[in-house]
């Protein structure tokens, strides 16, 4: 055969640094993503922080008008939100029709308590059970991924063997090594991509099979962490080129793709320290009747290009040349990424104000079951993209300041053939015990009786998970005599 040459055209995702840069940014909390802003501001003399408007305090122009009801507006983001693209608009100025009646305040009522404001530090466990008990699992599937979610260590490895962990389940839930390895691989598809791994070479294959299947590099990724992985610390370039039987080009792009996994994946997650201030990343006020959603105001709303620099770029010449278009090339992908950040927060709060509109109004009773996969559907992204965009994120409502993950919640079917949340039905379980007789107090059976007349048909268990859930005692040390 003759050697020729021909073209071809293909897509592929290549993990770029912009990439992976608008990825850290998503699932950044708001104190995060302002002190990576500051540190860029300090290493990067192409950004600069805009000065405000002289003449007053904006009031003027209109752009912070929305600042009195508790988080401030951005600029961007009240244009963001005007550019809505689904049939909730209604009058051009981005906001919707909700179902009207009574519910939360016209425009909130402040700060609200102080609790409300201290973040809890979210752990790698708390992070897979949210995902586990919002995917479609069975119960006996939920029990045994809880287990295991369990056994995984701080670094996202399960260090306990599966027959150790069906040992211990064994009291209350006869099961097998073999199930117990079918609900792990369930588990080992949640984010961050290789939690639930038994070593390192199968925690980085895991990350190599959520790859596209056009990688460059990943069959040969594959094949070397597959059998070469002990080794792969003491092989170079060369050495691993002809372990791979592959030229050197061919080797120094496994090894890039290699070396760009993570091998501590658990520890993307429960990074945030206790004690600290919750900021909201958005608003969702009421408007004559309509929900609207606005982003918060922070440093990041105000950085800018130097333009004393940009200009400077154009007159300079060799290696200062060099350096200020590197710099400016990064300052451009910043602000791109945080605007994308922004966008895609504005596209997951809207979805959640259209499906949750009955929870803003009724409270947690009103709440309907609402998964990730449902989310990422609506608005055509990854499940992953929408957990990144979710963690860690606040909202100021005129209920107070909720994490965005208190907007979904499990499902159970009702007698009636729709779905109560779990939260729903957490809510009914605790206006029922406030409403019940103290000398007589009602048992995990007489409520999940009580649920049952409702229309919401319930195990016993399932009663008492929900009720230690909300820290409510059992009917035996709730008597009281007088």
């Amino acid at each position: 055969m003759k050697p020729r040459l021909q073209t071809s055209l293909g897509q592929q995702l290549v993990l770029t640094p912009q990439l992976r840069q608008a990825l850290h940014l998503l699932q950044l909390a708001t104190p995060e993503l302002e002190a990576e802003i500051n540190a860029a501001v300090e290493s990067n003399p192409l950004l600069d922080w805009e000065e405000p408007a002289a003449g007053g305090d904006g009031d003027a122009d209109g752009v912070h008008g929305e600042a009195h009801d508790g988080a401030g507006t951005d600029t961007a983001a009240a244009r963001d939100d005007d550019r809505g693209d689904d049939a909730w608009q209604d009058d051009g100025d981005g906001a919707w029709s909700g179902s009207g009646g009574g519910g939360g305040s016209d425009d909130g009522d402040g700060d609200g308590d102080a609790s409300e404001r201290i973040a809890q530090s979210e752990t790698l466990r708390d992070h897979l059970s949210w995902q586990l008990n919002l995917s479609h699992l069975s119960p006996r599937e939920v029990a045994i991924g809880e287990a295991i979610v369990d056994a995984i260590d701080d670094d996202g490895y399960l260090r306990e063997p599966l027959a150790a962990i069906a040992e211990g389940l064994a009291p209350e839930l006869d099961c097998s090594e073999t199930e117990v390895a079918c609900v792990l691989d369930k588990v080992q598809r949640m984010d961050p991509t290789g939690v639930g791994a038994r070593d390192l070479g199968e925690c980085l294959l895991l990350q190599l099979a959520a790859l596209p299947a056009d990688t460059p590099g990943l069959a040969g990724a594959r094949r070397a962490v597959s059998t070469l992985i002990d080794r792969l610390p003491r092989l170079g370039v060369s050495g691993l080129a002809e372990a791979l039987g592959c030229d050197g080009a061919e080797a120094d792009t496994v090894l890039h793709l290699i070396r760009s996994l993570d091998p501590r994946p658990g520890a993307q997650v429960g990074g945030m320290p206790q004690d600290t201030y919750v900021v909201p990343d958005c608003s969702i006020v009421r408007r004559n009747g309509m929900w609207r959603v606005v982003l918060a105001g922070g440093s990041h709303s105000r950085l800018t290009i130097h333009r004393g620099y940009e200009q400077m770029l154009q007159h300079a010449a060799g290696a200062d040349a060099g350096y200020l278009r590197g710099r400016l090339q990064e300052a451009r992908w910043l602000l791109k990424n945080i605007e994308a950040r922004g966008e895609t927060l504005l596209k997951v709060v809207r979805c959640l104000v259209r499906e949750q509109s009955g929870f803003l109004e009724f409270g947690a009773q009103a709440l309907r079951p609402l998964t990730l996969r449902e989310v990422a559907a609506q608005i055509g992204m990854h499940e992953s993209t929408v957990s990144r965009a979710v963690s860690r994120k606040y909202v100021h409502t005129p209920r107070g300041t909720l994490p965005l993950r208190a907007f979904f919640a499990s499902g159970i079917d009702t007698g009636s053939g729709g779905e109560a949340s779990s939260t729903a039905i957490q809510d009914m379980i605790r206006k029922l015990v406030d409403a019940e007789d103290p000398r007589k107090p009602l048992s995990d059976a007489r409520l999940a009786a009580s649920l049952k007349d409702s229309g919401v048909p319930v195990a016993r268990r399932t009663v008492a998970k929900y009720r230690e859930a909300l820290h409510i005692a059992s009917s035996h040390e709730r008597v009281r005599i007088s």
